[in-house]
């Protein structure tokens, strides 16, 4: 059995994996929902990137977590990566879900096609946070109405300096056991970073028929597939 940290994209806290959480923990796992620094329940506090990989290193630490398998969704690949190499051996598997990769000396927003330039028209006019998302972002994920309301409902204005500040990276992620769950709808291939990663030896690809969003869209479906990552038999 593993102990799974779970860490949402941007905007959300550890109550986007509210319906994913029981089947892990039906199934024996330790499960370990996290809500970063200046989100949801910690709103307000301040935040840098680093801020953020400290948060996960310190989720690990404080609970003396063993056979751990970091999960980032979206933006949270980002400080999850970081994380994933300073845990050393507690280490059992990073799995992205559709997600960022950290690259050295890389921000969030540098696969932008603008290169970040109007994230930081956004910071700006926002008090250095990026605002919630209205209901229109999540149209076209598999997501029901009541779905998409509890997203915006629930989100709250990230800290901008976590989407701007550079990745620090001792070592590339080439050699890390990793798993990229690909969420196809709408984006059915993965960016050019994460495809060169994926021709290793060490990554492996699993696809969802569904949004950006599957912790809400399929829950079950994906408790499912990181219950069984760590199995020799196949997860679909």
């Amino acid at each position: 059995m593993a102990n799974f940290v779970l860490v949402a994209g941007a905007r959300l806290g550890s109550w986007a994996w509210d319906e994913v959480v029981p089947r892990l923990a039906a199934d024996g796992h330790g499960v370990h929902p996290l809500t970063l620094s200046g989100l949801a329940e910690k709103r307000g506090v301040p935040a840098g990137q680093q801020t953020h990989v400290q948060d996960i290193v310190d989720e690990v630490e404080r609970q003396d977590l063993r056979d751990v398998v970091l999960v980032g969704h979206s933006y949270s690949g980002i400080p999850v990566g970081q994380a994933a190499r300073r845990i050393g051996n507690r280490l059992a598997r990073v799995v992205f879900v559709d997600a960022s990769v950290p690259a050295d000396g890389e921000p969030f927003v540098a696969e932008w096609p603008d290169g970040g330039a109007s994230m930081s028209t956004s910071l700006a006019a926002n008090g250095g946070l990026w605002p919630v998302a209205a209901a229109t972002h999540y149209q076209g994920h598999g997501l029901t109405d009541e779905q998409i309301a509890r997203i915006v409902s629930n989100s709250t204005p990230h800290p901008g300096r976590t989407l701007t500040e550079p990745a620090t990276l001792e070592q590339p992620l080439d050699d890390l056991p990793v798993t990229y769950i690909k969420c196809t709808l709408g984006d059915p291939e993965p960016g050019d970073d994460v495809t060169r990663l994926l021709s290793n030896e060490h990554w492996r690809l699993i696809e969802m028929d569904t949004g950006h969003w599957p912790m809400f869209s399929r829950p079950h479906e994906l408790a499912r597939i990181l219950s069984q990552l760590l199995l020799d038999e196949p997860t679909t």
